[in-house]
């Protein structure tokens, strides 16, 4: 399903008080993987709300005061909830308020630690302080092992709960009507704060360091009180460590903090922290008076007559309550259900504290009733828990408070997001790269502009044309066929040929040391750029998923695991500076205007900066792009790069490196395979062996990808695609 589509449908399935669903929507809108916010109005809004939101009367004005006040909050609102869990009449009333509470944090707890996804990016895939956010973020989607981010813990939970119906993917959550509007408000300004890492670094880190400082969430605290054993808490705690490792989620933030921001940034951080600790706080009250009216079974039937009597007010219109048709009613129950449930209690249908007689729940859902699975199996222990609840004898007309709202995101932050720029409109002076080198310059970011974003598909688009143009004859090529036993056999047979060609060119000539230069300093652009071609898989989802964990440890492994003196862009600039040669920083407008640079070294990175930002789009492709670029230099060309290195007397830490965890068998080579494999796998039966062979066909065209032919007819096929690409987004 597209976004425009989970967005438009989002609007109907939110709670009938909820007509705008705004946070739903700017949640939706803000976990996709490939959206984009650009222009100045989304960041301008959201900076202004920040701003405005946040409580500066009576919070304390310094970091270290806020931080004092967020931990006597959360120990003084953890016992609350805990106390209130206590009070509910076991074991429905308990249960209640567990699933209640659960699926109010789910927005926010699936996604815990997202807000950090896209903080890495090509052009400061080098500088410490990302590297430091980096490895956070990297202990909460739980590195090197599938489904083990916080969230897919979380996950785990409402499962055991029986709450998933709607959590996966998490974009389906905005379809669960148990979820209000408001639980989705400070997940979904985060997320979407996440996609402008540039203009909200600071910010996010002070949001970041609030939620990591409370710990678990306090309305959770009742959930662990009531299944301390069902998982593994302390993942689900954004402050804890996680498994194995020796350094907490909180300690690592404050790493960031105290390493990676001058004074002027330093207030930044203590803005985001006032103002994720004022919207947290706001949230946690609400919640907490939620669950306080859901102790009555009355309020939670009343918000089950809310939710259903849209579709009910379309029958029973011969069926009258107190004289009125029953479709009336339930009209009147979309805003107010409280006049109907008062009704129901005094009729016929329900006979008070005896659930099990009551026709509303005996004969008439009965599967000879007229409204047999009309109500779920939850929603009729829903309809009997509050039957139970009414006193026998005259029922008294019982008038529950009206259901509680929250806050929600306002109507100016999302039209900023909808209105304009945010969703691919017009941006004052935006057009698309010039040439290779602007574009290598300007993709070195996350955000882009709509222009921008359109060059990046054309050229991809144009340089699949081109990879797959004679494919059939390309001797190197991936098999044509993929088979069940999956493709580690033929990775072992390329690693023997690699290394027999090696050993056949042993006699050949070392490349003068000019040369060597040339080739290294030529290199630069695509080296400089390390794992660009997966950086959308830094994104949440992909990050923790089946074949998407092989390729974030990948990118992890090309940018040091968050050491600078192993990151993989640092130590090619080593090997330059042994060179005699000083490039420009990456990211910088002069480096991609270097004159030491050729043009044709642009082209290749283009592509990998450009793929690397469809993660969902070209998932095949970059599966065979990362197979091919994992596989190219172990066994062979890494080993004459070192020969040739050494032989001048400069460092081979690089190719070392590579050649060792790019092998066949442990390495990101075995890994790209298993990632292609499981992918592949992991395709319905029910698509047929068709599907499979078109998967594997764009497959191989992303491994070709990596060496595409360079002849005339090639290149004809690339400026063709890219053509009807720019076409197909005019229509």
């Amino acid at each position: 399903m597209s976004t425009k589509e989970v967005v438009s449908s989002s609007r109907h399935v939110a709670r009938p008080l909820d007509q705008q669903a705004r946070s739903r929507e700017l949640f939706v809108i803000a976990v996709d993987p490939e959206t984009s916010f650009p222009g100045d109005p989304f960041v301008a809004r959201l900076r202004s709300e920040i701003g405005d939101t946040a409580d500066r009367e009576s919070l304390p004005a310094a970091l270290d005061g806020l931080r004092d006040e967020a931990v006597r909050w959360s120990t003084a609102e953890s016992r609350r909830f805990e106390e209130l869990g206590s009070t509910a009449t076991a074991p429905l009333g308990t249960e209640s308020l567990v699933r209640r509470t659960a699926l109010a944090a789910a927005p926010l707890a699936l996604r815990s630690g997202a807000w950090l996804q896209w903080q890495s990016a090509p052009g400061n895939a080098d500088d410490a302080t990302t590297l430091r956010i980096l490895t956070l973020y990297a202990s909460d989607v739980g590195v090197g092992r599938p489904q083990d981010s916080r969230g897919s813990v979380y996950l785990a939970l409402l499962r055991h709960l029986h709450l998933s119906e709607h959590a996966v993917p998490v974009a389906r959550l905005v379809h669960d009507p148990r979820v209000a509007d408001h639980h989705f408000c400070l997940p979904a300004t985060l997320l979407a704060m996440s996609r402008r890492p540039a203009e909200f670094r600071p910010e996010i880190i002070g949001a970041d360091l609030c939620l990591r400082t409370v710990g678990l969430l306090p309305a959770l605290r009742l959930v662990r009180q009531a299944h301390p054993q069902l998982v593994e808490w302390s993942a689900i705690d954004p402050s804890a460590a996680r498994d194995g490792e020796t350094r907490t989620g909180l300690e690592l933030c404050l790493d960031v903090i105290e390493h990676g921001f001058d004074d002027a940034e330093l207030a930044r951080v203590t803005d985001g922290f006032r103002w994720a600790f004022t919207v947290l706080r706001r949230w946690s009250t609400s919640l907490l008076a939620e669950l306080e009216e859901a102790l009555d079974p009355a309020y939670e039937m009343a918000e089950l007559l809310r939710h259903r009597a849209r579709e009910g007010a379309v029958y029973h219109r011969d069926f009258t309550v107190a004289d009125r048709p029953l479709s009336s009613w339930l009209e009147e129950a979309r805003t107010d259900p409280r006049g109907l449930l008062a009704e129901l209690a005094a009729s016929r249908l329900v006979k008070p504290g005896r659930s099990a007689q009551s026709p509303l729940v005996n004969g008439l859902v009965g599967e000879r009733g007229p409204m047999f699975r009309v109500f779920s199996p939850a929603d009729l222990v829903v309809i009997r828990r509050w039957i139970d609840s009414l006193p026998t004898g005259q029922p008294e007309r019982v008038r529950p408070g009206p259901v509680h709202e929250g806050r929600t995101v306002s109507p100016e932050l999302l039209a900023s997001v909808t209105g304009g720029a945010g969703t691919g409109g017009p941006v004052a002076g935006d057009r698309e790269p010039a040439d290779v080198r602007e574009a290598y310059h300007l993709l070195q970011q996350r955000t882009d502009t709509p222009a921008v974003r359109r060059f990046a598909v054309d050229y991809v688009r144009g340089w699949l044309a081109r990879s797959r143009h004679n494919m059939a004859t390309d001797p190197q090529r991936l098999p044509d066929v993929w088979g069940r036993e999956g493709l580690r056999p033929w990775l072992v047979e390329q690693h023997d040929r690699q290394g027999r060609d090696f050993e056949e060119s042993a006699g050949a000539p070392m490349p003068t040391r000019e040369d060597l230069v040339d080739s290294t300093v030529q290199l630069a652009p695509l080296t400089l750029i390390d794992g660009a071609w997966l950086q959308g898989f830094t994104d949440y989802e992909h990050a923790a998923s089946e074949q998407g964990y092989f390729l974030f440890e990948t990118y992890w492994d090309e940018l040091g695991n968050g050491v600078p003196r192993m990151n993989h862009p640092l130590i090619y600039r080593e090997v330059l500076a042994e060179m005699d040669v000083q490039v420009p920083p990456t990211a910088s407008r002069e480096f991609a205007e270097w004159d030491g640079f050729r043009d044709g070294s642009f082209e290749l990175p283009v592509y990998w900066l450009s793929i690397g930002r469809f993660p969902r789009t070209f998932l095949p492709e970059i599966l065979g792009l990362n197979l091919a670029m994992e596989l190219s230099g172990v066994g062979g060309t890494y080993r004459r790069a070192r020969q040739a290195l050494k032989s001048y007397g400069f460092s081979t830490k690089f190719v070392d490196i590579h050649n060792t965890i790019d092998n066949v068998a442990t390495g990101h080579s075995a890994w790209a395979a298993d990632a292609v494999d499981t992918y592949l796998a992991s395709l319905p039966v029910s698509h047929g062996a068709q599907a499979i062979t078109e998967v594997w066909d764009r497959v191989r065209t992303g491994f070709r990808s990596l060496n595409p032919p360079t002849g005339l007819l090639a290149r004809r096929a690339f400026r063709r695609a890219r053509k009807a690409s720019r076409s197909l987004a005019a229509i």
